[in-house]
């Protein structure tokens, strides 16, 4: 992939054409929309398709995988309700374009990305050229992070046959998790708030479709 980092007024106007799109889809929390507004989406694409960046879809970025939908990105991320200095698991980190948007709303984040490709593209790309920290890990996305365990939140990027219960266990009291849970070909957004040690609860909404889960605790 060749990456030209430029974000001239083109690229600027483009973004905010695509939080409009996101807007009137129902996507409320200014914080996110702002977030989706400032991250330059085409850093993400090769020059040959800059024209892609900015329409609300998902797109090919190699290994079997893509970076997600605008529109994917800004719903789980309001879901989570991020909070300035929240530590916030992500599984799957692909691109890193919803790392980004994380980092944008303050959270400290902590992604791990079983394709070694991605991982070693990600993690050089986001601090050195897009100037975003995060912490990078390569490995089972399935089983977590237990060593920075608790999360404040965990953000799954693929689907998921059930809701791995040693992620759950990766929560903090009070800590929530957003994961897509069903078979190969659609899933449905599932929250999980954990409100005590053993206890947990779950709520199951729309209907999208993400690239599988692969890992000890997936598929």
């Amino acid at each position: 992939m060749a990456y030209k980092f430029i974000d001239n007024y083109r690229e600027k106007g483009a973004r905010k054409r695509l939080v409009e799109v996101l807007r009137k889809k129902g996507i409320a929390d200014e914080r996110v929309l702002e977030a989706i507004g400032t991250v330059p989406r085409h850093y993400f694409f090769d020059e040959t398709f800059w024209n892609q960046a900015y329409k609300d879809i998902a797109f090919p970025i190699g290994e079997g995988q893509t970076i997600s939908q605008p529109y994917t990105v800004a719903y789980q991320t309001e879901l989570l309700h991020i909070c300035q200095g929240d530590k916030v698991l992500e599984i799957g980190t692909g691109s890193g374009y919803q790392t980004c948007v994380l980092l944008e709303l303050g959270a400290k984040v902590y992604t791990i990305e079983r394709q070694a490709n991605l991982y070693d593209r990600t993690r050089w790309v986001l601090p050195n050229k897009m100037n975003y920290k995060a912490n990078f890990f390569l490995g089972d996305g399935s089983i977590g992070i237990a060593a920075h365990a608790p999360y404040d939140k965990i953000i799954v990027t693929a689907g998921a046959p059930t809701v791995p219960g040693v992620l759950l266990k990766q929560l903090k009291i009070g800590g929530m998790m957003v994961i897509p849970v069903g078979d190969e070909k659609s899933q449905k957004m599932i929250t999980v708030l954990r409100v005590g040690e053993n206890d947990f609860e779950e709520m199951t909404l729309d209907t999208f479709r993400f690239v599988p889960l692969v890992g000890d605790k997936a598929w």
